[in-house]
């Protein structure tokens, strides 16, 4: 063969490499984002509408690898109960003081976040991606109803609102206490 034939030989091998290489990369960039996609659910559209495709895949990839560190554990049985019957109590005052109630409700899911190992360290965007690695539906009812308590302004409040925070909390409770059985009404 001649040197030019060689050359040529190269260019071709060359560009062909490239050219796998290239499919191999596509393929495993959306193998990752079909994985983040159905790891996070709707937690994955939200960061994606917020803050771009690539900063929130490389985000959920970092909070997915932070979250392996994280000791979620389940609730012993008694746990479980004492936070379903603090759950009634809240409900209960929910008709007299539905403001309270739904306050009430929000800090219980906190405090079961909490207990069962979930980062609550007052940065509410941060405990609810933890949440979506293991509940992605859960994540977004948590963030619903504290978006229905924020429209609440503390001076004419919509019941309305209150009450659809209470069923978003009651609906993340009824996940995360583990108990897969609803909380009694």
């Amino acid at each position: 063969m001649e040197t030019w034939e060689w050359i040529t030989l190269a260019i071709v091998a060359g560009a062909a490499l490239v050219l796998v290489l290239a499919v191999l990369a596509v393929a495993s960039k959306r193998r990752r984002r079909s994985h983040l996609q159905e790891r996070f659910g709707p937690e994955y559209d939200r960061a994606v509408a917020s803050s771009g495709r690539r900063d929130a895949e490389q985000r959920l990839t970092d909070v997915e690898r932070e979250h392996e560190d994280l000791a979620i554990r389940e609730l012993p049985s008694a746990t479980r109960e004492r936070y379903l019957e603090e759950w009634q109590q809240a409900e209960a005052r929910f008709v007299s003081d539905p403001r309270d109630a739904a306050r009430a409700a929000e800090r219980l899911v906190a405090r079961v976040l909490e207990d069962r190992g979930y980062p609550v360290n007052g940065d509410t965007d941060s405990s609810v991606v933890h949440v979506a690695v293991d509940h992605p539906d859960v994540a977004e009812r948590y963030r619903h109803g504290q978006a229905m308590l924020e429209t609440d302004d503390g001076e004419g409040e919509s019941t309305e609102d209150l009450r659809k925070a209470m069923v978003d909390f009651r609906s993340v409770l009824d996940e995360l206490v583990g108990s897969g059985e609803p909380a009694a009404t």
